[in-house]
């Protein structure tokens, strides 16, 4: 018998390109347009090089105090890891472990089935309905957990808290996740954080990827009652007790605590997405009210996959899925005005020399 005969295979996930070279408009993995806050890069002069020959603090303390006090929940409440990835796919090891199938949407994150095979996990998609939007009634069945995006990847959509609510309240027997990656982009009143202290099923995991511009350092978290962080961390020591690094855990806890600059980034990028929003329909594009930092188009006219290749050539990317339901959209990052302008001027030239 072949040693391959044991070997787990699975699909993975593919990643967004990271294309190298200069003068490249990079639209395609959501990161921030902009640099990190002027805190971290205050901390990342001061911190010693020589601390490196020391382990990190296994429990992240400083960073999960600070997140604690800025969500105002106990640090008992807070679970961080190398990444929103690591901290979901950490999440699925541990709450996933029924016979009955997990729920998420068919158009989602497309890591959920990827840690579902890996881990063995049974699962099964529930559709979303012809706008993109979830059908909350389809959740309240037998399952073995929920992972719900809000807003959703890759349509940028935000499901009404309510509706997150009635998914967490029909399911006490299960274990509800909310993957809030992009909910600091949707406005007041669009998190689940609210909800954990009525909800003891209910956990909700962010990351500093997006709208913190830490993509680069691999932070994340995830907030709940203190039993679901419990269970988290046996399972995180079971495996590897130092997970973030020292500069992640310095640097991560200061970008926390300027939240003056996370605020005017944030703003800013909502501003260029409201305006490229506008400047899309112009060009005849059709899209759902993205509450992210991306906008999900489709275009009557030219194809999507044809637009993207076009897009590459000129050293504009975008993020195409050659997958159902969603073959004719691009995923398009906000990134600044000055991008914004390079995108819709490629678009109107293309559309133009198409001449359809």
């Amino acid at each position: 018998m072949s040693w391959e005969a044991n070997v787990r295979k699975v699909v993975p996930y593919t990643p967004g390109e990271q294309p190298g070279g200069k003068h490249i408009v990079k639209l395609n993995t959501n990161e921030c347009p902009y640099p990190p806050a002027p805190a971290v890069e205050k901390m990342l002069k001061e911190e010693s090089y020589e601390d490196l020959r020391l382990y990190p603090a296994p429990d992240a303390g400083n960073l999960v105090e600070a997140l604690a006090s800025y969500h105002g929940v106990k640090k008992e409440q807070v679970f961080a890891g190398v990444g929103s990835d690591d901290v979901i796919s950490m999440a699925f090891l541990t709450f996933f472990n029924s016979s009955k199938p997990v729920f998420f949407p068919d158009v989602t994150y497309s890591f959920y089935p990827v840690w579902a095979d890996v881990y063995k996990i049974p699962y099964e998609t529930k559709m979303l309905d012809k706008d993109f939007r979830l059908v909350k009634e389809d959740y309240v069945t037998e399952n073995g957990g929920i992972i719900i995006p809000n807003p959703n990847a890759p349509t940028g959509l935000l499901e009404p808290l309510e509706n997150i609510e009635y998914i967490v309240k029909n399911n006490p027997e299960s274990i509800v996740i909310i993957d809030e990656a992009y909910v600091d982009f949707a406005g007041e009143g669009a998190s689940a954080l609210p909800l954990i202290s009525r909800y003891d099923n209910l956990l909700v995991i962010r990351t500093f990827s997006k709208s913190r511009a830490l993509a680069g350092l691999r932070i994340g978290y995830a907030v709940g009652n203190e039993r679901l962080i419990k269970f988290l961390n046996d399972v995180k020591y079971s495996i590897n007790s130092y997970t973030l690094g020292r500069p992640s855990l310095l640097l991560g806890e200061a970008s926390i605590k300027d939240d003056d600059y996370f605020k005017q980034t944030r703003d800013k990028i909502i501003s260029t997405r409201e305006r490229l929003k506008k400047d899309l329909s112009a060009l005849g594009f059709t899209f759902g009210d993205s509450k992210s930092n991306f906008i999900f188009a489709t275009h009557e006219k030219y194809r999507a996959k044809e637009i993207f290749e076009h897009l590459k050539i000129e050293g504009i990317y975008v993020r195409y899925f050659n997958s159902p339901r969603i073959d004719d959209h691009l995923r398009i990052t906000v990134g600044t005005d000055e991008e914004a302008d390079i995108l819709v001027k490629a678009l109107d030239k293309y559309m133009k020399e198409a001449g359809v």
